[in-house]
């Protein structure tokens, strides 16, 4: 028996990232309010980066739910800004490694700190079992799907 408490189009809005789209937007204008010129795209490739510097490109498609050709034009991007660069892997001359510089590092704690208050600021109201919940959720959904 299908589960459609809510209309599908609002379901939809909900599952299709209505909320996570209100977050991006709102954590990229804190960036550019505190003299940031990354993107948020840019800021997840260097988020997965600061949990394991080095990364193959295609170790970041699969971390970041990126093709290809996104990774590619992201890291030129974070490149031609001097916050990564390509290395070839030691262990296997057809894979380039994406690595951080100095520079990437120092914008690390500035990044997430901005990105902790913006969540504070997305998140004013709801308690913690609601988020639990909303997780718990949207993983389920995630697993049905894969």
């Amino acid at each position: 028996m299908p589960n459609n408490q809510f209309k599908r189009g609002e379901l939809y809005s909900v599952i299709n990232g209505m909320a996570s789209t209100a977050v991006a937007r709102r954590l990229q204008k804190n960036f550019r309010q505190s003299g940031l010129e990354i993107t948020i795209e840019q800021w997840s490739v260097l988020y997965h980066l600061w949990k394991e510097d080095c990364l193959s490109q295609q170790e970041l498609c699969n971390r970041t739910f990126r093709d290809k050709p996104s990774i590619t034009r992201l890291i030129d991007n974070l490149e031609k800004q001097k916050l990564v660069k390509r290395m070839p892997s030691k262990s296997d001359r057809r894979i380039n490694l994406v690595c951080l510089t100095d520079a990437a590092k120092e914008l690390q704690d500035r990044t997430i700190d901005l990105a902790n208050q913006t969540m504070n600021e997305a998140l004013v109201g709801v308690n913690k079992e609601e988020i639990e919940l909303v997780k718990l959720v949207f993983q389920r959904v995630y697993d049905n799907l894969t």
